[in-house]
């Protein structure tokens, strides 16, 4: 018997209807792989069950390209990659004060002009502002340069504290490891939470940070047995979302006052406690819409809203749509 695979072939039509949306990611000579890697772990790999792209990592520049870390990238895709590109990141940049190439800049605005996305991880900020997709609009970059990039382009709105900024077209992001966070965040305002959770379960991270980048300009608070005992009450909270709590009781099982309790709550979380619980509860309610067929009233229940009535109002407020509309959205009910 012959076991060879035959391999499928497809008519023009059915290609186009099978297309997976391409992802252009910039790389340049002398860049960090950690920041090549964070679009291409949470948009490349190949994971069963979850969304799927084509990605391709490409450059202006030609031949091998150097690293940071000392070995050499050889790349299979040039600027016809950004050409043809639904979403092109740049993963960041090389350095702040040089302006890129200005073939790049003449590709990244015709991307923009026919719509696709266009996203700065980090410093790659400096590069959409470069190409002056950002005039007259917000963005953040990495917070050890937020002065600079205030200074020289100040026709942006730079807002250095968040981790992330969403503009539909244009995204920018934070430093280093926020970019894991707009990835992620892409992915879920796509293609909803649950696939942006399961990513980060397999990154082992958290599917979303709250709070911003301002948590970090300063040194963070030592690690001590109460932020160990903060942790892990967070963790149960996280399992008892149907019970009520508050400031008060929350800085009762942890054993802290309640001015102990919300300076290290503030400093592990970035937020509030009242804020941190609903956007744990909206979380946990956008999980429950999407998986599973549990009435309104169920899950307003076990996120412990109290009441349907103020689920739907605290999730229009948050999302815009009302959680009926998120599930037809992403269950397809």
């Amino acid at each position: 018997m012959d076991s060879t695979v035959k391999p499928e072939v497809y008519s023009d039509s059915e290609l186009t209807k099978n297309k997976l949306p391409i992802v252009a990611v910039v790389a340049f000579n002398q860049i960090t792989p950690f920041h090549l890697s964070v679009p291409c772990v949470v948009f490349g790999d190949k994971k069963p069950h979850l969304p799927t792209f084509d990605l391709r990592v490409c450059s202006v520049e030609k031949g091998p390209l150097t690293t940071t870390a000392g070995f050499s990238l050889n790349l299979d895709y040039g600027i016809e990659a950004i050409q043809q590109a639904d979403i092109v990141i740049v993963p960041s940049w090389r350095n702040p004060g040089e302006r890129p190439e200005e073939e790049l800049l003449d590709a990244l605005q015709q991307a923009h002009a026919r719509g696709a996305q266009i996203v700065g991880l980090c410093l790659g900020a400096y590069v959409l502002a470069e190409a002056g997709l950002l005039d007259g609009l917000s963005a953040t970059t990495h917070w050890a340069y937020a002065q600079d990039f205030a200074r020289r382009y100040p026709q942006i709105e730079l807002n250095a504290e968040v981790l992330y900024i969403d503009l539909g077209q244009l995204i920018t992001s934070a430093g280093t490891t926020a970019g894991i966070d707009c990835c992620l965040h892409m992915l879920r305002a796509q293609y909803g939470a649950e696939s942006a959770n399961s990513i980060a379960r397999l990154l082992v991270m958290p599917p979303h940070r709250q709070g911003g980048q301002a948590q970090f300009i300063d040194l963070p608070l030592p690690a001590t047995p109460s932020d160990s005992r903060l942790a892990e009450l967070i963790d149960w909270v996280r399992a008892n979302l149907q019970q009520p709590h508050d400031l008060d009781s929350l800085a009762e099982k942890a054993l802290m006052s309640r001015r102990t309790f919300t300076r290290h709550f503030k400093a592990m979380t970035g937020t509030t406690v009242t804020q941190w619980l609903l956007n744990e509860r909206l979380a946990f309610c956008q999980r429950l819409l999407e998986s599973t067929d549990q009435s309104i009233e169920q899950i307003a229940e076990l996120a412990g809203f109290g009441s349907p009535v103020s689920l739907r109002q605290q999730f229009r407020k948050a999302f815009g749509v009302s959680p009926k509309a998120w599930r037809q959205t992403f269950k397809g009910d």
